[in-house]
């Protein structure tokens, strides 16, 4: 059978869907399915999910995926998902908690404790993680405060990537990347590190034994007929999405950076080995054993247009809204906007002050607001890039998400970087990287940016965002204000949280 008559599923399992996508092996077509499951929030700051729910809407997605390229040969499954998850399962694997996700801050008190003992500093040397409540380490922590008689009815503590594989395979395993996203994990001796597992009252035995993101297992027979596929089929453990969106993006060549924008925003590169920074700002993942993804994430991004056009008209009005800030000079007439409608996931300081308008005046329109937000998405991923040019060397960027759809905000974002930047080509970055991962991993091809380019041709190319001077030169300086303005608006978090606490009115935080 040809390379057009044969397909590589990428399955990426993120947050709120499920995503499956087959890709032809000669770039040619493409088949894709979604499903969506709701992310729970049964008390203020937990966000989870039911693991079977989740794991019939991944099911449902692959046999969707499957029945849409009858006809051909899939050569492989390819697994993709959200880091930070963790679920408790009992000694018959059935699961005794729900999936806390990454946006899960229950454990924000145990992160605080870290790291104001300074214990977070060597943790994150250590791991490779920043210590936050997103992290499984964290999770832990608030289990045994908090429900210490459900840690005694726990065997296995896992990730979401490891659940999925485990209803596909029959395997219990995780994987490099996953692991490498624990904060328990010696990512230099590349195993679980002994003195963590005792600080988060976990042994080793609880935890999965630790594959390469290239390992092969097989479908099970359940599984198969529940897709559609041949029992045996190949099925590639991958790895995070947050790794796999740069090689989908094709941005891993040394000093080229992945610069990802949706509703939340991440800049990466790879390196030949674990890197972390004394700031303790960014995180490291691996990609395959010899390639890791380093790099730091935001929690806003073009999230901050959909919320405008909730305020300000209504969801279907953002197009519009954008189109009114194009018309704005850069710098919004002095308007600023600090972006953080939710709390970072590891901003360099610990926490991440309250989003905030600063220096609205009566002439300021829609559009200044707009244009606000924007500038401050892409100021803030600029700073992002500046921190890790200081760990490693960062030529160019590369653009990828459906946010740099946007001329303004293609626009902007190549202003703030002020270095070669390029859009890039292709669509389905995530699953495209685990589809490019399988492909390499099952031998089809002996070059990670090869398999990419195969399975999509245009990926590699994209559109050069030519750099306006003055623009970036405008930008310069506002960068330079933004630490004082994070100061103030820090310390206005800390007195609406001291009014709060006295039992004073306060305005809500956003």
């Amino acid at each position: 059978m040809g390379p057009e008559r044969r397909v590589i599923i990428g399955v990426d399992v993120g947050t709120t869907a499920v995503r499956a996508v087959a890709f032809a092996l000669d770039g040619s077509a493409r088949h894709v399915a979604t499903r969506e499951y709701p992310l729970l929030e049964p008390m203020p700051g937990w966000r989870v999910q039911e693991p079977d729910v989740l794991m019939a809407a991944t099911v449902a997605a692959m046999s969707a995926c499957v029945a849409g390229a009858a006809g051909v040969e899939v050569v492989a499954v390819a697994l993709s998902s959200a880091r930070y998850g963790l679920i408790g399962l009992d000694a018959a694997m059935t699961p005794v908690t729900p999936l806390l996700t990454r946006r899960d801050t229950r454990s924000s008190e145990a992160a605080r404790e870290l790291r104001s003992s300074g214990q977070s500093r060597e943790l994150h040397r250590l791991t490779g993680t920043p210590v936050h409540p997103m992290n499984p380490l964290c999770k832990l922590l608030w289990f045994a405060r908090h429900e210490p008689y459900l840690c005694t009815a726990t065997r296995w503590w896992i990730g979401l990537k490891d659940y999925v594989v485990h209803r596909l395979t029959g395997m219990l395993v995780t994987e490099l990347s996953s692991a490498s996203g624990t904060g328990m994990f010696d990512v230099h001796r590349r195993g679980w590190s002994p003195a963590v597992l005792d600080l988060a009252g976990v042994s080793a035995s609880q935890l999965p034994p630790v594959l390469p993101t290239t390992a092969v297992l097989r479908l099970s027979p359940t599984a198969g007929r529940a897709v559609g596929l041949p029992s045996g089929t190949p099925v590639v453990v991958g790895a995070g999405n947050g790794p796999l969106r740069s090689l989908g993006a094709a941005a891993i060549d040394p000093a080229v950076g992945g610069l990802t924008l949706g509703a939340a925003g991440a800049l990466r590169t790879v390196v030949e080995a674990p890197l972390t920074d004394p700031a303790e700002a960014f995180s490291c993942g691996a990609l395959t054993d010899d390639a890791w993804v380093v790099g730091g994430a935001v929690s806003n991004g073009g999230n901050v247009v959909r919320w405008a056009g909730r305020v300000l008209g209504d969801d279907s009005a953002a197009p519009a809204l954008l189109d009114l800030a194009e018309r704005i000079a850069p710098g919004s007439d002095g308007l600023v906007m600090l972006p953080y409608l939710r709390a970072d996931e590891a901003p360099p300081q610990g926490c991440a002050p309250p989003g905030a308008f600063l220096g609205l005046r009566g002439e300021h329109s829609r559009g200044h607001l707009v244009r606000a937000a924007v500038e401050g998405v892409c100021l803030q991923l600029g700073g992002v890039r500046d921190r890790l040019a200081g760990l490693t060397p960062i030529g160019s960027v590369r653009l990828a998400g459906g946010t740099f759809r946007s001329p303004l905000w293609r626009e902007v974002m190549a202003a703030v970087l002020d270095c070669p930047v390029r859009v890039a080509g292709g669509a389905d970055h995530v699953t495209l990287g685990a589809a490019a991962l399988g492909l390499f991993a099952i031998g089809h091809t002996s070059d990670l940016q090869e398999a990419v380019t195969q399975l999509d041709p245009g990926v590699a190319g994209g559109e050069p965002v030519a750099v306006d001077p003055a623009l970036a030169a405008a930008y310069r300086g506002l960068r330079t204000s933004l630490p004082a303005l994070l100061t103030v608006a820090g310390r206005l978090g800390e007195i609406l949280d001291e009014a709060a606490s006295a039992g004073l009115s306060a305005p809500a935080r956003p």
